[in-house]
């Protein structure tokens, strides 16, 4: 065989069918040993090999038999000698497997096609298998294709290089399409190709629709950036393709309005979901409500556009019976019955509508849409009041958490230090007792005022503080204005000297002046007190100063114990006017 073809064919099967070159050698190893198989005719219990050495373009076929002693069924077996046979040395033993190698080039042409067509299904499975690996991760999401084949059958769409039929259960009521038009499909199933007890698996191995609640919901999130980013929620859908759907929708921000987020202003928003929701006569009619956890509400909102006046809700049971004005029935049961099974089907109870005439005649009472308010406010304060209780909970489990993990690592590093310490030798345990203070023994009311009143000592002492810097300051300001005290080394005796000569100087000029003869002038010297000129000398000190005066003191009080005689006849020799 020419390898240079052989590699060629492959490479090209490969692009064919949009698998790898390791696939198709697998297939064809595969289809060889089947129709090998086939052609022995014994059964499809013999064992047979196929290798296949790509880059020469060699084929290796044969069929296994067991080396056994004695021979039971020669299909599957082969005996010693017949193994050995021919051989110099006898190479096989009891237990080992015999090749018999089968020329290629000698099978028939029926063998030839089949290989042929157990190449085109292991090729098939081989699709299957591959298709099932692109297309497992892709279960739930929306892919958009190009119709290949229409008719009132199915319609086959082409994604990549997968060809996915739909039929027409699986589409939007009366839509239709034409070859080439864009469409878009939700991934609904992809079935494995490993056979299933033994047999193949069979029928489309992926499933495409458009009519589910799927294919709704992808469009919800591609048209409504609120609920594409959770902000609002889908809870629950119930959906006829091509009649009706209802949605039930939650914000999960108090600030978002849920079903005026997925409406839009004006309806712009839903309005481009219904677009795409087939191209028929019919549009297929949408309703956004809201979801409840109460029963009793949610049921109220699944009705519309029914308006309920009360109901009666057996929860065990999942059993509803809704109260409605007389002739609002067809309008709560909807066209083809549509507004009641989606109401069923997205709230999970059984519902029946009961007119108001009806209700009175056979004495029903129902709980009031007031009351069903009342009661859901009262769970919902519940349900907050137990979620707080449980994220305390929770914060409490976690703070212990992480008070036993840092106990945890401060032991592991106490054990850590404690084994790079060098051993020592043991020292007796020496028992500290904690000193324990003695008892005061003072009694309330020998307390100081700073101890009953801190506020009030501290005041008092930021007074007192004041007035000490205040007399400081005055002190200081005193002693500047003072003369400065020099020392000097006179001592009294030369003071006293001094004072004698100069009273002989003063007696002296007084003596040149006019007086009564009578008037000596030892006299005039004792009468006139003429003070001493001070002399140019420094300035005594204080204590000086003061012993000086009192000594003056004294020498005068002599003085005039020595003379005493009267002088006032001589005061108008004096007087100022006779000069």
């Amino acid at each position: 065989m020419d390898a240079t073809k052989f590699v060629d064919a492959v490479a090209e099967l490969a692009d064919t069918k949009g698998l790898s070159r390791s696939a198709i050698i697998f297939a064809l190893e595969e289809a060889l040993k089947k129709a090998y198989i086939k052609f022995l005719g014994g059964g499809d219990d013999a064992i047979v090999t196929c290798t296949i050495d790509e880059n020469k373009g060699k084929i290796e076929l044969a069929q296994i038999k067991k080396v056994v002693e004695e021979v039971e069924d020669d299909y599957l077996e082969i005996s010693v000698e017949d193994a050995n046979e021919g051989l110099k040395k006898p190479k096989y033993k009891v237990g080992d497997d015999y090749a018999i190698v089968a020329p290629v080039e000698e099978l028939s042409k029926v063998t030839a096609l089949a290989v042929k067509s157990n190449l085109r299904q292991r090729l098939q499975d081989a699709e299957r298998t591959m298709l099932y690996d692109v297309y497992k991760d892709h279960i739930g999401e929306m892919m958009t294709g190009i119709v290949e084949k229409a008719d009132e059958r199915s319609v086959t769409v082409k994604i990549d290089r997968t060809s996915i039929e739909v039929g027409r259960k699986e589409l939007i009521g009366d839509e239709y399409f034409r070859v080439g038009d864009p469409i878009k499909v939700y991934i609904q199933e992809v079935k494995s190709a490993a056979p299933v007890d033994g047999k193949p698996a069979r029928g489309p191995q992926i499933q495409a629709t458009r009519s589910s609640e799927g294919f709704l919901k992808r469009l919800f999130e591609e048209e409504i950036h609120e609920i594409y980013d959770g902000t609002v929620v889908i809870k629950a859908m119930a959906r006829v393709a091509g009649v009706r759907s209802k949605v039930a929708v939650v914000s999960m921000n108090e600030d978002v309005d849920a079903t005026g987020a997925c409406v839009g202003q004006g309806g712009s928003r839903i309005q481009k979901i219904v677009a795409q929701l087939g191209n028929g006569k019919n549009k297929e009619k949408i309703d956004i409500i809201n979801y409840h956890e109460n029963p009793g509400l949610f049921l109220i909102e699944a009705v519309r556009p029914a308006q309920a006046l009360g109901l009666n809700v057996e929860e065990d049971e999942k059993y509803a019976e809704i109260l409605i004005e007389d002739g609002t029935t067809p309008l709560a049961l909807g066209k083809f019955k549509s507004n009641l099974t989606l109401a069923k089907k997205i709230t999970g109870y059984n519902i029946d509508f009961v007119e108001r005439s009806k209700a009175q005649e056979l004495g029903l009472r129902f709980t009031s849409i007031e009351e069903w308010k009342a009661r859901a406010e009262e769970e919902r304060k519940e349900a907050e009041r137990q979620s707080y209780l449980k994220k305390q909970q929770e914060e409490m489990a976690r703070r212990e958490a992480e008070r036993i993990a840092r106990e945890e690592a401060a032991a592991a590093l106490k054990a850590a230090e404690e084994e790079k310490k060098p051993e020592q030798e043991e020292m007796p345990e020496i028992i500290v007792k904690p000193a324990v203070a003695p008892k005061a023994d003072v009694r309330p009311e020998e307390f100081p005022a700073s101890a009953m009143n801190p506020a009030a000592a501290a005041l008092e002492a930021d007074r007192r503080a004041k007035e000490a810097r205040a007399a400081e300051a005055a002190a200081k300001a005193a002693e500047e204005a003072q003369p400065t005290s020099v020392a000097t080394t006179t001592t009294l005796e030369d003071l006293e000297k001094e004072l004698e000569k100069a009273k002989e100087k003063k007696t002296t000029s007084a003596a040149k002046t006019k007086r009564p003869r009578k008037i000596t002038e030892e006299e005039v010297s004792h009468e006139t007190t003429v003070k001493p000129a001070v002399p140019t000398m420094p300035v005594y000190t204080e204590e000086e100063l003061s012993q000086i005066e009192s000594e003056e003191a004294e020498a005068f009080e002599d003085a005039n114990e020595e003379f005493e005689e009267d002088y006032s006849d001589y005061d108008d020799y004096y007087d100022d006017d006779r000069n």
